[in-house]
């Protein structure tokens, strides 16, 4: 038996050479592996001695050769290609372990060229794989040295079966479908949409199961040229039972919403929805004040908060049942005292920058196939809301409309903000009717909507949500604009000496 063995990454390869040696494998290799295994004390050909040609160009060509491919493509059950090989003193390759140059590594290094960029594309090791791949009855292709062991187990007991081969064989196409995605993404500029594209994933690992037991699911990481691992496939789990579909979908919307905040901000979330959201520079104070949004919501939800927990604010979360946390991080203190719930899951993310506009396209899957949007982003700079009623938001009626735009960015359509002292007081999601999700705002708000302000995630298209508001006590509204019936809202809102501010952007959110 003759193998090639070409690896970047050079784990278990050295053990694993060792015992192919020990089952009279006869290895072939090239470049920094070669130099590996000979270090390690064995004795290994190079790819030189196959081709009888050395490598050449910096080593670009070094394995493109018939020598090499007529090996590994020959039809092993087609005797014109044997006689082919026999004719032209070609030997059979039965075994290629090859796994690419780290090309999505290289491209996310700071102040990375283009000049390294194409070094780091592989030609030689990328073409082995697939022509092993295509022949895979005849030839063993393993691009993981997660299936070292698993191969050298099938080689001591005498028979490698198809069913092994074309698993191995999967991995490998796959393998270097994933590459070749990294580098469209890296040499792709000015197209968000181009007319093709692939996604590439990792799975990090199974999942007990989906958003039902039924389910089955797991966990994916995407992989972007030029991009290091981000979002919420990045939570470190500090305690508690394992995450779950469900779990991820709320602590996704969790870290997304305090991380939209600059102060220091703590929210609950149910559902994906933010029932309780208070921006407080004291964060036991913001905490106490978003769980007053809905108390009853909160029991069994997710706490998020954009700061490091303290004793202070651990103490206060202590007094609730959550299901999640997820924080900046946590003292020592906070830990220990949280860790007393077994079944309560603590997470940390790091404060994210925001991602430039523009550069994260999100899919949302449909029956056949995905859509594709840019992240709902737009700069400070972008957003210039204008006044259209008479009277002019107070500074703290300004303050707080800041607040509730941001905060209806993530409550789902038709989606209504009730906010004071930035606090969210009551919220209205995912109604048919924006008339409806106001009601429910103002229901859960209560009294206190006296003196609040008003978020709406698109247009209030009839004065009823306004004069709503009003019996309410709401004193100023946020709205896109953009509806025919735009002068009836201005009017409801002047008739009531409310302040109304049109954004020219909504917030949709599906």
């Amino acid at each position: 038996m003759r193998a090639i063995l070409s690896v970047s990454n050079k784990s278990g390869i050295v053990d694993f050479a060792r015992q192919l040696q020990d089952l009279k494998v006869d290895i072939f290799s090239t470049g920094g592996t070669k130099k590996s295994l000979s270090e390690a004390g064995l004795k290994i050909h190079g790819i030189s001695d196959i081709t009888g040609f050395p490598e050449i160009l910096d080593g670009r060509v070094k394995t493109l050769h018939p020598a090499v491919h007529g090996g590994i493509l020959a039809r092993r059950d087609l005797p014109g290609h044997m006689d082919e090989l026999a004719q032209h003193k070609i030997e059979a390759i039965d075994l290629i372990v090859v796994n690419l140059y780290p090309f999505v590594e290289t491209v996310a290094r700071p102040g990375v060229t283009l000049e390294d960029a194409l070094e780091n594309i592989d030609i030689g090791g990328h073409t082995m794989i697939r022509a092993a791949a295509k022949n895979f009855p005849a030839v063993l292709v393993v691009v993981d040295p997660a299936d070292y062991d698993a191969l050298i187990e099938k080689l001591r007991q005498g028979k490698v079966d198809l069913a092994f081969r074309k698993k191995l064989a999967q991995k490998a196409f796959q393998h270097v479908a994933l590459y070749d995605t990294a580098i469209s993404q890296y040499l792709l500029e000015g197209e968000s949409f181009p007319q093709n594209m692939t996604i590439a994933l990792e799975k990090a690992y199974n999942l007990r199961y989906g958003e039902n037991p039924h389910q089955a699911a797991a966990l994916y990481v995407e992989k972007v040229a030029g991009r290091k691992p981000w979002g919420i496939t990045q939570v470190k789990q500090h305690h508690g039972p394992e995450l779950s579909f469900n779990n991820f979908l709320d602590i996704d919307s969790a870290w997304n919403v305090v991380s939209d905040f600059e102060e220091p901000t703590v929210a609950i979330i149910k559902h994906t929805n933010p029932c309780g959201l208070s921006s407080y520079n004291d964060l036991p104070e913001a905490y106490r004040r978003a769980l007053s949004g809905d108390p009853i919501a909160a029991f069994g939800g997710i706490v998020a908060v954009n700061r490091i927990m303290e004793i202070d604010l651990a103490t206060e979360i202590d007094k609730t049942h959550y299901d999640v946390m997820i924080a900046a991080g946590y003292s020592e203190e906070s830990l220990k005292l949280l860790q007393r719930k077994k079944n309560l899951r603590m997470l940390s993310m790091p404060v994210r920058e925001k991602t430039p506009k523009g550069k994260a396209v999100e899919f949302r899957p449909i029956t056949g196939g995905f859509l594709a949007q840019l992240k709902d982003f737009y700069t400070d700079e972008e957003f210039k809301p204008r006044v259209v009623s008479k009277r002019e938001p107070t500074n703290k009626e300004w303050d707080d409309l800041f607040f509730a735009w941001k905060a209806v960015k993530h409550i789902k359509s038709n989606g209504i903000t009730l906010v004071k002292d930035r606090t969210l007081l009551g919220m209205g999601a995912g109604q048919p009717s924006r008339l409806v999700s106001a009601q429910l705002a103002l229901e859960r708000a209560g009294d206190r909507s006296r003196g609040a302000v008003l978020g709406s995630d698109a247009f209030i298209p009839f004065p009823d949500t306004v004069e709503l508001a009003a019996g309410g006590g709401v004193t100023a509204v946020i709205q896109v604009g953009g509806s025919i019936r735009d002068q009836q809202s201005i009017e409801a809102a002047d008739k009531f000496n409310m302040a109304m501010v049109f954004t020219g952007v909504r917030h949709f959110k599906h």
